[in-house]
């Protein structure tokens, strides 16, 4: 950490200390992750807080109002933030190994956060988890599906519903070719046009256009060509356990 952090990210420091202190006294080792540690934090923007627990302890998410802020404190056993890194990496979201890679130490007396954060980062580095051919092949049939979809429904509501599984799916699709990280919610566009800037881009734009215009032929189009980077669109022959079925069609 820099040696005179900007006020905000001290003040944050400050009450994240506190808080280890007065709740987590047996903490090895706790950091700061989040908006707040990229320095990117609104006046809304809660405190997340990585704690390592001493084995044997329950690994676990909490969520509080410490000094009257909202706070998301994100408890664990080394053993459990190896489950959760595994995790990760499968998910294809890196959420846990992103809040370490880009934390700032609060409480590190043995090391323990330094070696965390180093672990994060080069994981985050190496990239997630490649989907296998089946995942692969599943989430195609699941785009044609959506797409066909999308080219025969009128309702305006549900053109919207399907746009968005839309620009969902194909990011998901998009970002494993790319063998980058994916996102979910607001992460969604940020991690895409990380992973490819030209049809990631593309992609946002064309599903603004159908939110604005209702026309679904740029989307259609984008989602296309991602389809093809990754074998094409996929209907007859492709099959599957009930119980590993995406209900995409639903």
């Amino acid at each position: 950490m820099e040696p005179h952090p900007p006020p905000a990210l001290a003040t944050a420091l400050d009450q994240a200390r506190r808080l280890v202190d007065s709740r987590y006294p047996a903490a090895l080792s706790a950091v700061l992750g989040g908006s707040t540690a990229r320095g990117r934090a609104t006046g809304t923007s809660d405190l997340d807080i990585l704690v390592l627990l001493p084995d044997g302890d329950v690994t676990r998410r909490e969520t509080l109002r410490h000094e009257g802020r909202l706070t998301e404190v994100f408890a664990h056993t080394r053993a459990g933030l190896e489950e959760i890194f595994a995790a990760d990496r499968a998910g294809r979201r890196g959420t846990m190994l992103f809040l370490y890679a880009e934390s700032v130490s609060v409480h590190d007396p043995h090391g323990h956060a330094a070696a965390l954060r180093a672990e994060a980062r080069a994981q985050v580095d190496a990239g997630p988890d490649p989907l296998t051919r089946k995942q692969r092949d599943d989430a195609r049939y699941g785009l044609t599906d959506l797409l066909d979809d999308l080219a025969d429904v009128r309702d305006r509501h549900e053109q919207l519903v399907v746009a968005d599984r839309v620009l969902t799916n194909a990011s998901a699709l998009l970002a494993d070719h790319r063998h980058a990280w994916w996102g979910n919610g607001k992460w969604l566009p940020r991690r895409l046009m990380t992973a490819d800037p030209v049809l990631g881009g593309a992609l946002l734009q064309a599903h603004l256009a159908l939110a604005e215009q209702a026309d679904p032929a740029p989307l259609t189009a984008i989602a296309h060509e991602i389809l093809d980077l990754v074998g094409g669109p996929l209907r007859e022959g492709h099959s599957g356990l009930w119980a590993e079925r995406g209900r995409s069609g639903e």
